[in-house]
């Protein structure tokens, strides 16, 4: 705190009455402490309201200094946020797209000259979200991590608010994955023939086991790369644990387990991962090897996640109940498993209508329409 008071002359008449005198023409001097810096000096002034208003800009400036060395920084928060998800143990695949976004944030920062996270304000993020160069899916899946890390910073009172939460999401358009017919299936599989003559017979045997894993267990790219040898159990693979702790199986074909147990391994652990690569690296690999395939068995538009709609499609109608594809989809809500499955209500709909007529097909009330049966005319008459 600053103070300030008079330094009278010793020819000054009002020497008598004090340093906090204020109408002599004495110099006025400040006494005190600003930050952690003492003062004692003149203020080289005169007139007592001057020397206040000095004093009090002083004193905003040094809170507003003090203010800006105490708020966060843009890095220093996207470095804890990620010290965090970390230690939550989130997928390597989750953690490498934050890392993304943060690089991009920060390049982004780095050249409108933003360090201070109070400086993301709603503009400034509509600026930053115009600079992202990816599609309507992809922007959708950025703002939500944008938004998820905000509100982390929100949490922690580093911000007022959340800005991320008013910038509108991308429409989306309602294009989703179709699972391959079962004729592409058959075609992917002949074409390992071509496949093992460039590649090997052994890197065939392993793709095959790989493609008939994820077909047949639904499960995603880089689950079935990470895919420990103690998960199989005879024919029954974990697929995951439910929050509540009950373990849910999925029972595989037994071509499948054989195809597996054929296959050579990729490490003592794993069937298709050596352990010492990142998943991200040994996904991509794989998905080079299905592209391959795919391209052998003329299907342009094939990739990993098709199969897993392949899974959760033959399920749907064959008629398994929606709520027990999504637990082995692994899916959080049955929500999901509808809003991506929405394509296949009609296909099961109509096997529902067909089944109904099957059922028709021999009621006597349908076949005689509603008038009953010829003997049950005679005795009441035509029925009008």
């Amino acid at each position: 705190m600053l103070t300030i008071y008079r330094r009278h002359r010793r020819s000054c008449r009002q020497r008598a009455k004090g340093r906090k005198y204020r109408h002599c023409q004495c110099p006025i001097w400040v006494d005190g402490t600003l930050g952690e810096k003492e003062i004692r000096e003149s203020l080289k002034l005169r007139d007592w309201p001057r020397a206040q208003d000095l004093i009090r800009q002083w004193e905003a400036e040094n809170r507003r200094i003090i203010q800006q060395e105490k708020e966060v920084t843009i890095k220093e928060a996207h470095v804890k946020f990620m010290a965090d998800a970390e230690a939550r143990k989130l997928n390597e695949a989750t953690l490498y797209k934050y890392r993304l976004l943060f690089r991009q944030l920060d390049t982004f920062a780095d050249a409108h000259n933003l360090q201070r996270l109070k400086q993301l304000d709603l503009d400034t993020l509509a600026v930053f979200r115009a600079s992202w160069k990816d599609g309507p899916r992809s922007g959708l899946k950025k703002l939500e991590r944008l938004r998820a890390f905000l509100r982390f910073t929100e949490k922690r009172k580093w911000i007022d608010d959340n800005p991320a939460t008013e910038l509108k999401a991308p429409k989306v358009p309602n294009k989703p994955t179709m699972p391959f017919t079962r004729e592409e299936i058959v075609r992917i599989l002949t074409a390992l023939g071509p496949y093992g003559k460039s590649a090997g017979i052994r890197n065939a045997q392993r793709l095959r086991a790989f493609v008939l894993l994820l077909r047949y267990s639904g499960l995603r790219i880089g689950d079935a790369v990470q895919l420990d040898v103690s998960r199989l159990e005879g024919n029954k693979l974990l697929l995951h644990t439910e929050k509540t702790g009950v373990p849910v199986y999925c029972v595989l074909p037994e071509m499948v387990v054989k195809a597996l147990a054929a296959a050579p391994h990729s490490s003592m652990r794993y069937f298709f991962w050596t352990g010492k690569s990142t998943v991200r690296s040994a996904k991509g690999k794989w998905q080079r090897r299905l592209q391959r395939l795919f391209g052998l068995a003329k299907v342009p538009t094939g990739h990993a996640h098709r199969l897993r709609d392949t899974f959760a499609v033959e399920l749907l109608l064959a008629g398994v109940p929606l709520d027990r594809v999504s637990v082995l989809l692994g899916h959080s809500s049955i929500r999901i498993t509808e809003r991506h499955y929405a394509p296949w209500t009609r296909s099961r709909q109509e096997q529902i209508e067909a089944d109904l007529k099957a059922a028709w097909s021999n009621d006597p009330v349908v076949l005689t329409d509603g008038k009953g049966t010829p003997e049950m005319q005679g005795k009441t008459g035509q029925i009008n």
